[in-house]
């Protein structure tokens, strides 16, 4: 399978959060996404739950993680699934699930997201990105937030 069959109907959010501080950030890619390894189509919108559609492939999000590693050249133990976050975006494409990784780490990894063309963001400092990237944004804030 090659990385974009896999990443055709499947995206990840990369975030950190603090064990102590709570500080909550996400990945964004120099395009502006939150999205990787690529942005939403224009037109998405997500659903809600009781809107989720059966989908006939089902990737587990750690293939999706191993994916990203050897995309972005980051380290096998960086990264871990969020398991029971995964939401449903209507695209003009069909079905695409998001699910989430996070980042393992103590700190959150500025540096090495900058070395990769990406910035490590908060809640705030995403205001304005697509409708349907602010919704998975808050949906995952609070999930974090939960956990």
């Amino acid at each position: 399978m090659s990385d974009t069959t896999a990443f055709a109907q499947h995206r990840l959010l990369l975030l950190y959060k603090g064990d102590i501080s709570a500080l909550v950030m996400f990945a964004q890619q120099a395009n502006g996404s939150v999205c990787f390894p690529e942005a939403l189509p224009v037109l998405s919108s997500p659903l809600e739950e009781e809107e989720f559609v059966e989908t006939k492939v089902s990737i587990h999000p750690s293939v999706l993680v191993n994916q990203i590693n050897r995309l972005m050249q980051l380290d096998n133990d960086l990264l871990r699934v969020e398991a029971g976050f995964n939401e449903q975006i209507d695209t003009p494409g069909g079905i695409v699930t998001v699910h989430m990784a996070r980042f393992t780490l103590l700190d959150p990894p500025h540096q090495l997201m900058q070395s990769r063309g990406c910035r490590m963001r908060t809640l705030p400092e995403l205001r304005g990105r697509p409708p349907a990237e602010m919704e998975l944004l808050r949906r995952a804030y609070i999930k974090m937030m939960e956990g």
